[in-house]
């Protein structure tokens, strides 16, 4: 039997896997904009978790509010209307009514809100009260709760959703209401009875009803930490997975420790090695020297010493016959270490081989021809290392540095090179130790926390708009002893929507004004790379002195003359890019200055008091973080997944412990998730982090 032409096609039943075009009060425009936020399916709309909340749950009388309080209230329209102002806008108003008085409402620039609010309908609002001709509320949140026999009970807690173009967060507030109740009764607990006690957190369904729709801001905490605890427990189920493979699957050199060119360096150095190399590197010679794998991440603050840590690791490898590989991101930074590495090993009579891409095609054959030998050999390079035509002839430690530049391939690629070499990860982003072992849970970790002796403290302070020409007199007088000095810009060129300073126009005004008679250099992103580089090598080699540039100089750039790093509009920096900025000064002997000039709101000069106040990258890092988020210290995400939609290693660090016990105690008894009390969890993990061991390992 035919269909019938004039028969719509039938809507699909919903759930958790309904895409999100056929919800309710979803087309394609709406669709789009959800999928910006993640929400695909209906199962995605559950777990776009509110980031904030208002809490309108303790109602007050209309009669007992005043000037200057913040207040709930719940009234019922007797009045309502647009009035128009002389500058043009349009403003909404209306008059709600509760037993006890009556409160004039204002929506200034909202006259659509005339089609929606209704004489008789009950509002609830929620907002600071002024005093503007009577006392007067603009809502900073409003429900409306219908006709008045719809019940005017208690308060709500209110939802603040992550909100994109084309879809405000009481959009998305709307559509979760909607779809709740259908979509709960779907959601089936993802972890076993015995690790939900432990962690001390609801089940799934109750924990997303908390979120949604809570009845306190106590209760929505607590459905927070459960879907949080969740998620950092698949990070560390998935880092002890992937340890366990590495361990069972790989067996690495055992390396002995001969202390033959390890001493002979140690007793060359012009410098003793701080307690925090002393003790990395004694974690480092225990794993070389095991019989597996060594996967260990060594993380210092700028200006530690982590080449050096590698240096050492790299000779332990070569006293053993083999040969060792340092990678850097830049070749500006790996001419640097090799530069380093050439006069430290001088003594010792090695000489280690540079291979970038700007050799000659001699330099390259001569370089070849020394690494397809199996001897003892100290490679320093770029990512020229990983490229199919580099062949290392008996590869045994690789070290790279600023390891988050490299992609996850890049890395792999350079750990395939031998037979399986020991790798030494090495990043100078810190990161608070809780947080690392999370990020990190499949790799040892080693920190230094300590400067090497002889380092002065960098002089930091903020200075107002005002100071402009005592701080450029400052910069000129530390140019006139013969010293070096960069001026960053978070800006290339100016744009028309914002009132900051472009590193292309500021370059002009101090060659041509405050600077005309110094030599002054121009460095952005932009540049072509020779260009780039040039312009870095001149600044190294002292025939530039005063050097305009964007964050590109972040790394790589290591110029013990420069004293002075001058840094405009500093509240567009995160906490943890400034304190790299300021690394690049005070890298010599000489007293250095970091100072950041522009005037700065209250709650910006709040937050980079903590810069100035103090050096610890750590501590500047944990307080980068409760500020701006994980998003912004760690560089390019390596992965369209993001690591934690709703846990914070940092904040949640109680939950993180209990997530890691409980993360142990799964895999002692059930190593392969096979057991039926783990199909939920393994489920979770091979749809939300499929692609997740590739994020945190290197193969």
């Amino acid at each position: 039997m035919a269909a019938d032409p004039r028969r719509t096609p039938a809507q699909p039943k919903l759930s958790l896997d309904t895409p999100v075009t056929y919800l309710k009060g979803v087309g394609p425009a709406r669709a789009q904009a959800l999928a910006k936020l993640g929400v695909i399916f209906a199962r995605d709309l559950l777990y776009h978790v509110p980031h904030r909340y208002e809490d309108a749950s303790t109602v007050s009388r209309i009669a007992d509010l005043e000037a200057g309080m913040d207040g709930t209230v719940i009234g019922k329209v007797v009045s309502k209307g647009v009035i128009p102002t002389r500058k043009g806008l349009r403003i909404f108003q209306a008059v709600v009514k509760d037993a006890s008085g009556m409160l004039e409402v204002s929506w200034p620039g909202q006259p659509f809100l005339d089609r929606t609010i209704n004489k008789g309908d009950v509002l609830l609002l929620a907002g600071t009260v002024r005093f503007f001709h009577g006392r007067q509320l603009q809502p900073r949140e409003f429900v409306n709760l219908g006709p008045e026999e719809q019940g005017t009970g208690g308060g709500r807690v209110l939802s603040v959703y992550p909100a994109t173009e084309g879809l405000s967060f009481r959009q998305i507030r709307a559509l979760v209401e909607s779809h709740l109740d259908l979509l709960l009764p779907q959601v089936r607990e993802t972890l076993p009875p015995d690790i939900l006690k432990l962690a001390g957190v609801p089940p799934l369904p109750e924990a997303l009803r908390m979120v949604h729709r809570p009845t306190s801001i106590a209760e929505a905490l607590e459905g927070r930490a459960r879907l949080a605890f969740e998620e950092l427990l698949c990070v560390h189920v998935l880092h002890r997975r992937a340890n366990a493979l590495a361990r069972d699957k790989r067996d690495g050199i055992a390396f002995a420790n001969r202390r033959q060119l390890t001493s002979a360096l140690k007793a060359a150095l012009p410098f003793e090695l701080t307690g925090a190399q002393t003790r990395a590197l004694r974690e480092i010679v225990m794993d070389m020297t095991s019989d597996r794998r060594m996967h260990r991440l060594l993380q210092g603050d700028v200006g530690s010493g982590k080449t050096i840590v590698a240096l050492f690791a790299s000779l332990l490898a070569m006293e053993n016959g083999w040969q060792a590989a340092v990678m850097a991101p830049t070749e500006l930074l790996a001419e640097q270490h090799f530069r380093t590495f050439s006069r430290l090993l001088e003594p010792l009579g090695i000489r280690p081989v540079l291979v970038t891409g700007r050799l000659s095609a001699r330099e390259r054959r001569e370089a070849a021809a020394l690494m397809e030998q199996p001897a003892p050999l100290l490679v320093v390079g770029t990512h020229a290392l990983v490229q199919e035509a580099t062949q290392f002839a008996r590869l045994g430690f690789v070290a790279i540095d600023e390891q988050h530049r490299f992609g996850v391939e890049q890395r792999k690629a350079l750990g395939a090179k031998g037979h399986a070499p020991d790798v030494l990860l090495m990043s100078a982003t810190p990161i608070p130790r809780s947080l690392a072992l999370t990020l990190y849970g499949d790799l040892d970790v080693s920190i230094l926390d300590e400067k090497p002796p002889g380092r002065q403290p960098i002089t930091s302070a903020m200075r107002p708009e005002s100071a402009r020409e005592r701080v450029l007199q400052f910069v000129e007088s530390e140019l006139q002893k013969g010293r070096q000095a960069y001026v960053v810009y978070p800006l290339i060129d100016e744009s028309e929507k914002s009132d900051l300073k472009a590193a292309t126009i500021a370059y002009a005004e101090l060659a041509e004004g405050p600077f005309a008679s110094r030599r002054v250099g121009l460095l952005h992103g932009r540049l072509p790379g020779d260009e780039k580089d040039a312009v870095m090598r001149a600044f190294r080699d002292g025939e530039l002195d005063l050097l305009v540039a964007t964050t590109v100089i972040e790394v790589g750039i290591d110029v013990g003359n420069a004293t002075m790093m001058l840094i405009e509009h500093p509240e567009r920096f995160g906490l943890s890019q400034l304190h790299q900025l300021r690394g690049r000064v005070g890298r010599g002997g000489e007293q250095s200055y970091c100072i950041l000039l522009g005037d700065v709101g209250q709650e910006a000069a709040e937050r980079l008091q903590t810069f100035v106040g103090t050096e610890d990258g750590f501590e500047i890092a944990r307080a980068d973080l409760r500020l701006r988020g994980m998003g912004d210290l760690f560089g390019e995400r390596q992965s369209g997944e993001p690591t934690f939609r709703v846990a914070d290693p940092l904040r949640d660090e109680e939950l993180n412990l209990r997530a890691r016990e409980a993360a142990d105690r799964l895999l002692t008894r059930d190593p392969e998730l096979t057991a039926p009390e783990s199909q939920g969890l393994r489920n979770v993990l091979s749809t939300r982090y499929a692609r997740a061991l590739d994020l945190f390992r290197v193969g």
